[in-house]
């Protein structure tokens, strides 16, 4: 993971293409190793497909536009990690989170467990909406967007400042609020019970995710 930033910054700085694609084949492969670990093959075709969207860009020298595609790319796959654990007979992905964190117990506890699936649909649906803005955006912005680098008229014309602020500052500001005022509402709404302080909860996670994401569900090991 660290060697994307390395990566991408040598692309801004030599202007040679073949950094920025290798820093983002790289963050892409991080960032699908848990799905790709599983063996299914949806995971590895989504990994080929855009591997292949990359070599695409790439012949056609636009390869600095797949820095733009980072944030689509993240926001799309952390809604489907979200969203895959809300299949029946799946533990959903907070519940999982709550269960590592503060033990399986805590699940049993009135309210917890609805709200862990209601929390999960709402990342999935949040992530998977900044993903579809995101690619707009990509493509909308004049000039510089996709379709007016290919010569195409845009349907939705976005000014590329605009564009440009939500892609590297919105996007940050909207996921940092969701997540703020999510444990605020939550903290009110199960008051009943007691709550991990925010640095805990969130470095928790941190350590927690890549193992959470992978494989099966707690309950199935």
């Amino acid at each position: 993971m660290f060697g994307y930033p390395v990566l991408a910054m040598a692309g801004v700085l030599t202007h040679r293409q073949g950094f920025s694609l290798a820093a983002c084949a790289l963050l892409l492969t991080v960032l699908m190793i848990p799905a790709l670990a599983t063996r299914r093959l949806t995971p590895w075709l989504v990994w080929t497909g855009t591997l292949a969207g990359m070599a695409w860009l790439w012949l056609h020298g636009m390869v600095g536009l797949l820095l733009e595609c980072v944030p689509i790319a993240v926001n799309a796959l952390l809604s489907w990690l979200f969203g895959r654990t809300l299949r029946a007979g799946r533990t959903p992905l907070i519940a999982r989170f709550i269960e590592a964190l503060e033990g399986p117990e805590r699940l049993t506890m009135p309210g917890i467990a609805p709200y862990a699936r209601h929390l999960t649909w709402f990342w999935a649906l949040l992530t998977a909406a900044q993903a579809l803005v995101l690619a707009v955006l990509l493509l909308c912005a004049e000039p510089g967007g996709l379709l007016s680098s290919l010569g195409l008229a845009s349907p939705w014309p976005v000014h590329a400042g605009l564009a440009q602020s939500y892609v590297h500052v919105g996007g940050y500001v909207l996921i940092a609020s969701a997540f703020l005022l999510e444990n605020a509402f939550r903290r009110w709404h199960l008051r009943h019970v007691h709550h991990l302080r925010l640095h805990e909860l969130a470095m928790g996670l941190a350590a927690r995710w890549p193992a959470l994401v992978r494989g099966e569900d707690p309950a199935s090991r």
